[in-house]
């Protein structure tokens, strides 16, 4: 089988990619080894697929190289996979942060790329493994699958990370890279829920549910949204974000009392109730659950008049500075997103184009760019399929 583009992946990188270059009447094939295309566009956003984030700037992603994503960035917008969205019909809103959702369903996102790809003339392949790729003895690529032996002069690898296995994520993009002489950079789980244990899990474990938004810091990132508690650690927007920041042995901050000079508070809060408990005036700010383990765990609860000057400033200082010892991550279990992958140093930012090997390109996750957690990894997807759809 003869075709002038052979996607492998069929994820939102892939399928976009098949999209622009068969709109420009490239003969393509996508070759996808589940059962169906867009797996995890399917399960994105609670089911609703958080397809893009209006505020998108090459700042919301971490790379070796912060300056590789702009170029594919620039020249496909939030605004135009909203216009592609609108052109289907497809009803959205905006939920929080210039955070896009489907009103109903991710999978009419699946299906509009599905569809677009089909009246370009793209064919695509399901249930269909790859067994074998090497260069063609005249240039292009060889590719033997579960549906035979397929031939291209481009090759593009839209094969994702090693986030949720349970999806059949594997390292097969990784691999070929390295097969191809390009350098990958170590990889790890990104957006991801921490995990605590020993005396640190103790603490936390009964609050499991409680939710409430804090300030999360690792070096100079910061997020101000909520946090959840859960039965191993924590979890919420503002722990998947920081994790993307965090390793091992690096220290992890929250704010309590975001928005406030929690020792202006404090102290106006002596000043006006002078004889509530500690703990009272902590439940008005904090969930009441988790204001009284503060006291149990942390802070001596009395009335507040009771504090000298320099008990009640290490109170808001701990309240501000508060510090958090994870154990790890969930791992590739659970994380949205894989950070690090093929070195961006050995691709074209402008056309995601191998500088080793003509013809081989590199697009979505598989490369070292990571988004922050809101619809920036999918506008990613997008932006890196366009520009290798449109050099393939």
């Amino acid at each position: 089988m003869e075709f002038d583009a052979i996607v492998i992946g069929g994820g939102a990188a892939g399928l976009m990619c098949a999209r622009v270059a068969g709109l420009r009447g490239k003969r393509v094939c996508v070759v996808e080894h589940a059962n169906r295309c867009g797996k995890k566009i399917l399960m994105s956003g609670g089911g609703r697929c958080n397809f893009t984030n209006t505020g998108t700037t090459p700042a919301n992603f971490l790379s070796a190289n912060p300056h590789f994503c702009k170029s594919a960035l620039a020249r496909f917008t939030p605004r135009d996979f909203l216009d592609l969205v609108e052109a289907h019909r497809i009803a959205w809103h905006e939920k929080e942060l210039g955070q896009l959702f489907c009103d109903e369903s991710s999978r009419q996102v699946v299906k509009m790329l599905l569809d677009e790809c089909a009246a370009a003339g793209v064919r695509v392949e399901t249930s269909c493994t790859v067994e074998s790729v090497r260069a063609g003895e005249d240039g292009g690529f060889v590719l033997d699958t579960a549906r035979g032996r397929m031939r291209a002069p481009s090759l593009v690898v839209a094969t994702g990370g090693l986030s949720i296995p349970s999806m059949g994520a594997t390292g097969f993009g990784y691999d070929l890279a390295r097969r191809f002489g390009h350098a990958v950079l170590p990889t790890r789980a990104g957006l991801v829920p921490f995990t605590l244990s020993g005396k640190h899990l103790e603490h936390y474990a009964e609050l499991a549910g409680v939710a409430f938004p804090v300030t999360a810091r690792c070096g100079k990132a910061r997020f101000d949204n909520a946090l959840l508690i859960t039965h191993r650690g924590l979890s919420g927007p503002s722990m998947l974000q920081v994790s993307s920041y965090w390793e091992p042995g690096r220290d992890l901050r929250l704010d309590l009392l975001p928005g406030k000079d929690a020792a202006a508070w404090l102290a106006e809060r002596r000043a006006a109730q002078p004889n509530a408990e500690l703990r009272t005036v902590l439940g008005d700010e904090l969930p009441k659950r988790f204001a009284q383990r503060l006291c149990e765990v942390w802070f001596q609860s009395k009335p507040l008049k009771q504090y000298t000057h320099a008990e009640a400033a290490a109170i808001a200082a701990a309240l501000a500075d508060w510090p958090i010892v994870p154990s790890g991550t969930e791992g590739y279990r659970t994380a949205e997103v894989t950070l690090g992958g093929v070195d961006t140093d050995g691709l074209s930012s402008t056309t995601m184009e191998s500088r080793l090997h003509e013809g081989l390109f590199f697009i979505g996750e598989v490369v070292d760019v990571t988004g922050w957690l809101g619809g920036y990894n999918f506008q990613w997807a997008w932006a890196s399929g366009n520009a290798a759809g449109t050099a393939v």
